[in-house]
């Protein structure tokens, strides 16, 4: 057991490791290639802060552990909302942008719901898969077309956070090519690691791979989005706390789970549990959202409070559920 969990914890680290790396790289690589740094901070730095529950997803789809890859997705999801923006705001109140009101948190709540009606025949198929992941490329390409009318505050906000590249520079350019290569590589490890512990640790307590793969996988594959968000928030910079949030439950669902569905043999298996329980509640917390977000285009501390509690309250849940199917 001692072992197992190390595994898992060695597991996590890589990943929150690779993440960090990749994204660096990858946001480098983009600006000296005069890639807009709104694109670069919508699509490079919230896909990357979500390339930890990818590489699990990707990795538990390919293992034939369906509960997993899909209990990854759905915890990541409701951890992001419920802990992640619950303790951002809990921090600071937080401030809503009115892009994310008009069009991003509508995409998420249609991709939760999306992602329950795909599964009600016991499964995400691969042609839905593919389905996902168009949809994927449809929201990175109006991402790309809304860019153009990007302000000189947000590209200012960007240089200062993750520096400014000019083109041409090939030692820069090798030296972050390298990196994106060096957090590839540890997130494939890491996911292998993690993957290994976290089943280890089902099997020696007798849990469930879904259960574990809705708290501790998505827990852990959640700390980039974690850190980014609540550094943000820590800094003042309430959009990004917000938007980090949305943005990374969208690409979960549309090129995580899609990703997972599209190369999976017979797609990812969705077990009647998931179906009538944590998907429904995946769409709720993406449904909260809304009267949450619409009041004063704001979430105040005692909003992010009852978020964090809510998230207390589900995870007791699946611990109670877990102990009784055990029994």
């Amino acid at each position: 057991m001692f072992m197992t969990t190390l595994l898992t914890v060695a597991g996590l680290i890589l990943l929150v490791l690779g993440a960090e790396v990749l994204v660096r790289g990858a946001s480098r690589i983009a600006s000296a290639a005069g890639v807009s740094p709104l694109v670069i901070g919508l699509t490079v730095v919230a896909y990357g802060t979500s390339a930890p529950e990818l590489a699990v997803s990707v990795q538990a789809a390919l293992s034939r552990q369906a509960d997993i890859a899909l209990g990854n997705v759905i915890g990541s999801n409701v951890f992001n909302v419920l802990v992640i923006l619950g303790a951002s705001a809990v921090i600071t109140p937080l401030v809503v942008n009115r892009q994310l009101l008009r069009f991003d948190l509508w995409v998420m709540l249609a991709a939760s719901a999306l992602t329950w009606l795909f599964g009600l025949d016991g499964r995400v198929g691969g042609a839905e898969g593919v389905i996902l992941l168009c949809g994927a490329v449809a929201y990175t390409t109006f991402l790309i077309w809304k860019s153009r009318r990007e302000n000189a505050a947000v590209q200012g906000e960007f240089a200062k956070e993750f520096g400014a590249v000019r083109a041409g520079r090939l030692a820069q350019l090798g030296l972050s090519a390298v990196f994106v290569v060096i957090g590839l590589g540890l997130l494939v490890l890491g996911a292998r690691w993690l993957l290994a512990g976290a089943v280890g640790i089902a099997t020696a307590l007798g849990v469930s791979q879904l259960v574990i793969g809705l708290t501790v996988v998505a827990a852990g594959t959640s700390l980039p989005e974690a850190a980014t968000s609540i550094v943000a928030a820590i800094r003042g910079e309430r959009d990004i706390a917000v938007g980090n949030v949305v943005g990374s439950n969208i690409f979960n669902i549309l090129a995580v789970l899609g990703g997972a569905a599209a190369i999976s043999d017979g797609g990812v298996l969705v077990s009647p549990t998931a179906l009538r329980v944590d998907i429904p509640v995946m769409v709720l917390v993406a449904a909260l959202c809304l009267p949450v977000f619409f009041t004063a285009r704001r979430i105040d501390r005692w909003e992010g409070w009852v978020f964090v509690t809510g998230y207390v309250a589900y995870t007791a849940y699946l611990v109670s559920r877990s102990s009784v199917a055990a029994a």
